[in-house]
């Protein structure tokens, strides 16, 4: 039997409430699951609810997939949408994570510490769901029509979140990029 076809089963059986079963499931997709996550939350703990909430969401709903062949991807949007939900927690709470000075590591090494820096910052100014679709594209390496089934939206929504989120990014650095060098100049005169 090969893995397809020990899937479906598992899926079945699930369905019926085969808690074994299930947890043959989790155990099997929780790394992929938690990754996708963490890459879209940026935060390990959080990434970390959102998978548990999807797996709970998943085992309350599997009775109801239609089609058991697609259990990897309805998992994956539900954790997608956990991720939204637990985006919306985050902003209620409006956190802020800031870098020691004393952990910033120096010379070639520092620098690649500021760009990444920079870039998580522009990454976190988005929306969810302009995060979501970058993560299942850029990292995934998800083609549009594959992002476009996954979160259930239509292939137009998938490309326009897509270029906003790239010309977000963008301007987001840009805008960084002039009030860092722009500041010292603009009080000497």
């Amino acid at each position: 039997m090969d893995g397809n076809q020990r899937q479906r089963q598992q899926v079945d059986a699930a369905a019926r409430g085969d808690h074994d079963a299930f947890a043959a499931l989790a155990s099997t997709a929780v790394d992929r699951l938690y990754g996708m996550a963490f890459l879209i939350l940026r935060d390990g703990d959080r990434a970390e609810d959102a998978v548990q909430d999807a797996l709970v969401s998943a085992w309350r709903h599997l009775g109801g997939l239609r089609d058991h062949d697609r259990f990897d991807a309805w998992l994956a949007r539900l954790v997608v949408n956990a991720c939204y939900a637990e985006g919306r927690r985050i902003r209620r709470r409006a956190e802020v994570r800031l870098l020691a000075v004393h952990d910033r590591p120096s010379g070639d090494a520092g620098m690649r510490v500021v760009e990444r820096d920079r870039l998580e910052r522009g990454f976190r100014r988005l929306p969810l769901e302009q995060r979501a679709v970058l993560v299942l594209g850029q990292h995934l390496g998800l083609s549009h029509p594959e992002i476009a089934e996954l979160l259930d939206i239509p292939l137009g929504t998938v490309k326009s979140r897509m270029r906003y989120a790239l010309d977000a990014m963008r301007a987001g650095l840009e805008a960084d990029d002039r009030a860092g060098s722009g500041s010292g100049s603009e009080r000497s005169a």
